[in-house]
């Protein structure tokens, strides 16, 4: 914590220095945000008789911005932990959870408004680009993840346009593991991982550059979770993408071309006759498997919106993807649809909606293909249940997702609650291959039902306080599609946490006191 000190003390102290009428061109925001849990069942269900987790996690981030006619700029530091994931005291080795979360800088190419500027073919054209959060639409498919204490970021350029009511973002993004002298190619390890790990003897062995542990064989331990790509464990090679959106009135229509790639890999082993082996991913083969999501949303309001009177929020949405996944498979008819809709009177609302993520047919899919949706880069904890369930880093079904859902919601000046009811099913027909099992049959559908409660409430300009509970009713459909066992989890699962959330503004004027 001894690093973000002198960075906020170093901010702060350049900032007062400047003329007081210059501090509407700075912004410096603060965030403390701890999050007291307890876990018994949280992304999965938990194994029968097991006791719950109890912790608390906490981010500290400090967020300072600059705006001139041309120029925006911002830098974002954070610092995540564990409460006592260090000791009280620490030595060098230990290392720290200091990281910079945002650092960009976007340039006015174009500006209408502007009587300086000469080119005048695009009313706004900006350049924005470093590390930043890429946020579009309601982040189901690109977020900042910011549920998550660590937040997601993406190193990338976007070319931004904007002209006669419609908006227009180009972005791209290379990545690369190091700079080092003597680095030959461009081949990308698309994760970070440990730097040993153990063989099936239990020898510590040292892990190369470019190999990634998986799963075991022969009775080899599991040495690392399986990849995937929303959860991060598996970053894209590079990526580009196309953003187009448009308000007609009350209705805003938007679409998205977006298009990753993954660097191909080679099954490998590692070890010795002593030790055993290791099986893994070698990332030194040359390539990329490229993958294609493309799709558009509507999203509109009937009413005025005024405090007392009524209105309906609707939005309605379809992507497809195609190309190839991370693992080279062939993306076949992969699709992701749905809608809802939202009735508010005065401060309640309520609404109900439905949607599919595809997945694959166990009795029509043909080897080296898959019809699973990836839902990208987005904010799953948002739309897919508040347990993390599905398409986080716990994993999803194979057989895909359907979604029925009923939402409520009261809002006040400081307080709003919400509790959603979620109906959970597999939207594609999976085999049931436990021992016990007629030979051809089926999963029933039925994943489980998923009930959740938020409690927000505004202690002051500044201070937030939330409660949530939450409560997963599973099936065995569910713990076989999530954990490959049958009656050994326990089909409760259940979470509460509460969470504290101080943005301080610190360059806001105080009120003045009557």
């Amino acid at each position: 914590m001894k690093n973000i000190h002198k960075v906020m003390f170093l901010a702060c102290f350049i900032l007062l220095a400047l003329q007081p009428e210059s501090f509407a061109q700075f912004s410096l925001v603060g965030q403390l945000r701890t999050r007291t849990e307890l876990r018994n069942g949280l992304g999965n269900l938990a194994p029968k008789n097991a006791s719950a987790a109890f912790f608390t996690s906490q981010r500290t981030r400090l967020t300072f911005g600059y705006k001139w006619d041309r120029v925006q700029f911002q830098t974002s530091i954070q610092d995540v932990r564990v409460w006592g994931q260090d000791a009280a005291t620490i030595n060098n080795i230990d290392g720290n959870r200091l990281m910079v979360h945002e650092a960009w800088a976007e340039v006015t190419l174009a500006n209408s408004a502007d009587t300086t500027i000469k080119f005048r073919p695009i009313q706004n054209l900006s350049l924005k680009i470093g590390r930043q959060e890429l946020v579009y639409d309601d982040v189901r498919l690109l977020g900042n993840l910011d549920w998550l204490q660590q937040g997601r970021r993406f190193d990338a350029a976007l070319l931004k346009g904007q002209h006669k009511g419609w908006a227009l973002d180009l972005g791209v993004g290379f990545n690369q593991n190091t700079d080092a002298f003597g680095t030959v190619g461009d081949n990308y390890t698309p994760g970070n991982v440990a730097t040993s790990t153990l063989s099936n003897k239990n020898v510590s062995l040292t892990i190369p550059a470019g190999f990634i542990p998986t799963a075991g064989r022969g009775g080899a331990p599991v040495l690392a979770t399986p990849l995937s790509t929303n959860g991060q464990n598996q970053q894209f090679k590079s990526f580009q993408m196309a953003y187009l959106t448009r308000k007609f009135n009350q209705t805003k229509f938007s679409a998205l071309f977006f298009k990753d790639d993954f660097q191909k890999y080679r099954a490998d082993s590692l070890g010795n006759a002593t030790a055993g082996y290791v099986y893994g991913r070698r990332y030194d083969v040359a390539g990329t498997n490229s993958r294609l999501t493309y799709g558009a949303m509507l999203v509109g309001q009937l009413g005025a919106g005024s405090p007392k009177s009524s209105k309906v929020q609707w939005q309605a949405f379809a992507y497809g993807q195609s190309g190839k996944d991370r693992d080279g498979l062939s993306i076949k008819g992969a699709y992701h649809y749905g809608g809802n809709v939202m009735f508010q009177k005065g401060l309640l609302s309520v609404g109900p909606g439905y949607e599919v993520l595809s997945g694959n047919n166990a009795t029509t899919i043909q080897a080296g293909q898959t019809s699973r949706f990836d839902p990208l880069y987005g904010t799953p904890h948002r739309h897919w249940g508040y347990m993390d369930y599905f398409y986080v880093g716990t994993g999803s079904p194979a057989g895909g997702l359907q979604d029925a859902f009923l939402k409520f919601k009261y809002a006040s000046t400081r307080l709003t609650t919400t509790f959603d009811i979620h109906y959970f099913a597999l939207a594609a027909s999976t085999y049931n291959k436990m021992a016990d099992a007629p030979t051809g049959a089926l999963l029933s559908s039925k994943l489980g039902m998923e009930y959740d409660f938020v409690a927000n409430y505004a202690l002051n300009k500044f201070t937030n306080l939330e409660f949530g509970y939450s409560v997963m009713n599973g099936t065995n459909s569910l713990e076989y599609s999530k954990q490959g066992t049958m009656n050994e989890k326990n089909h409760i699962g259940t979470w509460s946490y509460l969470m504290i959330n101080i943005r301080p503004d610190f360059l806001a004027a105080k009120p003045a006191t009557k």
